[in-house]
């Protein structure tokens, strides 16, 4: 029994050590669910955003790429797993999302 009580209170000291990460996420991102898959840095279901950054980064027309990409959905450049389209973002919160993952 005393061990379960141990188990968690580590467990929940590890959870509040990440509780400040989860309030630093970017307002859009979080609004528009794109953490449920990408993370700020390093893999999750899809890309982190500092990879997706250092990919296209310098690239003529990755903003435009990026969001059709985000719109329409995508497969095949960061693996086998397709991301869902999301016809549901505004136009002006879509340039803002990909603004700011670029700047990553």
């Amino acid at each position: 029994m005393k061990l379960n009580v141990l188990a968690s209170l580590v467990l929940l000291s590890a959870l509040s050590v990440g509780a400040p990460a989860l309030a630093q996420q970017d307002p859009l991102l979080k609004k528009n669910g794109c953490y449920a898959c990408h993370r700020d840095v390093g893999r999750m279901v899809g890309p982190g955003y500092n990879e997706v950054a250092e990919k296209y980064r310098g690239e003529s027309g990755a903003e435009a790429r990026l969001e059709q990409k985000v719109r329409n959905g995508g497969y095949g450049v960061w693996g086998q797993l397709a991301m869902p389209p999301h016809p549901a973002i505004a136009e002006d919160e879509l340039k803002a999302l990909i603004t700011t993952i670029l700047r990553r």
